[in-house]
């Protein structure tokens, strides 16, 4: 059986950076494990940001439009050897609701493009029962972590400008602005 979720948090870790997964009606979240780049696309995603230039996910959605297909959802569907494993359903053209395009992907992949569409995440209910950790568990971690994103933020926006990545530095610029806006 297939929950709907939704984005609760995304933090960073002693262990790297998670997103939070929260099921609908239930007070567990599924953490999985991204890298820095992902979690940039996920947040860029999440909040509506336009870029100068299309990264990776926005090519993908671009050519998925210029062939009139759209993502209808995205699925965590299993955990296997440790390793989450999630898909694109698409529709479209010759792919119907009853019979899909399903694209394999990382779940760091998906839940960026699924952002950017606002198409609902679904969690296997077996995939949450493996690795659903109660709410309580990362309240203070997410408290304390609000201060190191931001942190971790600026770090990366002065490596940009050193590196004179200025396209990188000015998104990572707006989305610092953004989230201190949310802040207030």
């Amino acid at each position: 059986m297939m929950i709907i979720s939704e984005i609760w948090s995304i933090l960073k870790t002693s262990h790297g950076n998670a997103i939070l997964l929260k099921p609908k009606d239930m007070e567990t979240a599924v953490p999985i494990f991204i890298g820095t780049l992902e979690m940039q696309s996920i947040l860029i995603g999440k909040e509506g940001m336009s870029l100068s230039r299309p990264h990776t996910h926005d090519l993908f959605l671009n050519m998925l439009s210029h062939v009139n297909l759209s993502i209808k959802k995205m699925e965590i569907f299993e955990l296997k050897d440790d390793i989450f494993h999630a898909r694109l359903i698409i529709t479209g053209g010759e792919y119907t609701k009853e019979k899909p395009l399903v694209l394999d992907s990382r779940p760091s992949d998906a839940i960026a493009i699924a952002t950017r569409r606002k198409c609902p995440i679904y969690i296997a209910s077996s995939v949450i029962e493996q690795t659903g950790v109660p709410l309580s568990y990362f309240i203070s971690e997410i408290e304390e972590n609000a201060d190191n994103q931001h942190r971790s933020l600026r770090e990366q926006l002065e490596q940009a400008v050193a590196e004179e990545e200025y396209e990188q530095a000015a998104e990572i610029r707006d989305l610092l602005k953004m989230l201190e806006s949310d802040d207030q």
